[in-house]
């Protein structure tokens, strides 16, 4: 199965990216998960790898801003073509 061509992003529209509450802590959820990539984060709600990280830096408090990058930084399962297992959406923890 060739999934290159399933999770394909979609080209995004530049819009006012306004969060609710629940998109933000959905959000935090998705970049949390070890095995959620940035690109599904991405085709859910348009934000890029630097994006995501510059909305963790004003959703979370400063340390727990660091504990996530350290957490993140380097991880292989946060990029798709990297890790070996590939989501095609956002699937929590229940």
């Amino acid at each position: 199965m060739n999934y290159k061509k399933t999770l394909k992003p979609k080209p995004f529209k530049k819009r006012d990216l306004q969060f609710e509450e629940k998109d933000e802590n959905r959000l935090i959820e998705m970049a949390w998960q070890d095995r959620m990539p940035f690109d599904i984060i991405y085709m859910q709600y348009g934000l890029t790898e630097n994006q995501v990280k510059n909305k963790m830096r004003k959703l979370l408090s400063p340390k727990g801003y660091k504990r996530w990058r350290k957490r993140v930084q380097g991880r292989v399962t946060k990029h798709i073509k990297k890790c070996d297992h590939k989501p095609s959406r956002f699937e929590g923890p229940w």
